[in-house]
């Protein structure tokens, strides 16, 4: 959910990421760039990105307000089942089944760390 209530982000086993519209409940606008099930997503604390992470191993970041895929982050060799934005909007972290914990830069999509192997899915 944005951080102002109003709208609300969500993935499915559909592929698709969808953001909804909080009081009405209407779909704003449906995202397509995955080819597996979307397990996480997570939004911006300015609501200007939206970042997914999917089976299919991507973490996509998306520009909230016109839908626009921004950068596929490539880099995971398994699926991703979580996904955050830190608070000051410039970072992405995920986790995969790959037990990585990457971190990401959401202007440049780089890689800028990838923490040691968990001995388990690593989540964040």
């Amino acid at each position: 959910i944005s951080l102002d209530g109003k709208r609300i982000v969500s993935g499915s086993a559909d592929s698709l990421v969808k953001i909804w519209d909080a009081a009405t409940g209407a779909e704003v606008r449906t995202l397509r760039g995955h080819s597996g099930w979307v397990r996480s997503v997570s939004i911006s604390s300015d609501g200007t990105h939206i970042v997914s992470g999917s089976v299919d191993g991507l973490v996509l970041i998306w520009n909230a307000e016109t839908g626009a895929e921004v950068h596929t982050l490539t880099g995971h060799t398994g699926p991703v089942y979580s996904v955050a934005i830190s608070r000051d909007g410039k970072r992405v972290v995920s986790g995969s089944e790959d037990n990585l914990v990457k971190i990401w830069d959401v202007e440049t999509g780089a890689e800028i760390l990838s923490l040691g192997k968990h001995t388990g899915e690593g989540l964040c």
